[in-house]
């Protein structure tokens, strides 16, 4: 039994279609298929059952399948445990992040990589049940999100930053110069509302006491520094955190009566895993950064 063909079946259980199974292998359907067939010949027993229109997993699949996992979590961490062990930074750090995140990231890139130029970054943008998607499936090494509504067992949460929920308008829109909104003054606005996969939207429905189909809502999309970007030319306003519009001078964010606005930056990752050693140093600089002491400051 080879890791490669627990690798293989782990991400056709996953997939329960062959034919995307290989394509995320980058491997031919044909290959996937032997490999499959020479594990279930080692285990002496089917582990899918296959149609000419479906793919499941029989009973001595859905056993492997949790020992299989782990065992390739085990090879990935002994991996990166040694390594780690040749002392200097190198190889591939995957990060996770939503785009209200952005105004963290860059400093912090631009000097690891000067500093490490041996390791790799690869950015992941997405929403964030997304990216805890990813996580959950190891595609990541850690995300930079808003903490979710819902709590992860598995998922441990390092707080970066509080920030506020807020109502973000250009700073010449005609209710700029009011302290806080409401909900009546929200119904009168034409609104961009963020997507229902970003967490500003989740948040916002959770807390709100009001219908959102009676609000004048004009356009909705699931990419901030768009919905900003259109914010910044018209009289529309939209719901984001207050972080989003840092690099937005022309913007403001101004709280909404009866809403509860923390919303709380955090760095998520796995428990119970080895983390690189090139993350812990990400980590580190990023902490460290002054992005982050300015949105701590700005916002406590």
């Amino acid at each position: 039994m080879e890791l490669r063909q627990l690798k293989y079946f782990v991400t056709v259980a996953k997939n329960l279609n062959f034919t995307d199974a290989a394509h995320s292998l980058f491997i031919t359907q044909g290959t996937l298929s032997q490999q499959i067939h020479q594990l279930e010949s080692e285990v002496g027993t089917l582990l899918f059952t296959r149609t000419s229109h479906s793919v499941s997993l029989t009973d001595a699949g859905m056993e492997l399948l949790p020992y299989a996992q782990k065992t390739l979590d085990e090879a990935d961490n002994c991996k990166n445990k040694m390594h780690d062990l040749h002392g200097a930074l190198s190889g591939t750090l995957d990060i996770g992040v939503t785009h209200s995140f952005s105004v963290l990231l860059t400093g912090t890139v631009k000097d690891f990589l000067r500093k490490y130029p041996n390791v790799k970054l690869k950015i992941h943008y997405n929403t964030a049940s997304e990216l805890f998607e990813m996580l959950h499936n190891k595609e990541v090494d850690f995300i930079m999100a808003f903490k979710p509504l819902q709590e992860y067992d598995i998922i441990q949460s390092d707080v970066l930053f509080t920030s506020a929920l807020s109502v973000v308008m250009r700073k010449e829109h005609p209710m700029a110069d009011r302290p806080l909104l409401t909900m009546n003054d929200l119904q009168k606005l034409g609104i961009a509302l963020p997507g229902s996969g970003l967490q500003a939207r989740r948040a916002f429905e959770r807390f709100i006491d009001i219908d959102t189909s009676k609000l004048n809502i004009k356009i909705e999309l699931n990419d901030p520094n768009i919905i900003m970007n259109i914010v910044e030319g018209t009289n529309l306003v939209t719901i984001l955190s207050s972080v989003a519009i840092h690099y937005h001078p022309t913007l403001i964010a101004k709280p909404l009566e009866g809403v509860r606005r923390d919303m709380v930056g955090c760095v998520h990752y796995l428990k119970g895993i080895y983390h690189k050693q090139a993350g812990e140093v990400f980590l580190k600089m990023l902490y460290a950064s002054p992005m982050v002491s300015q949105l701590k400051e700005s916002i406590n």
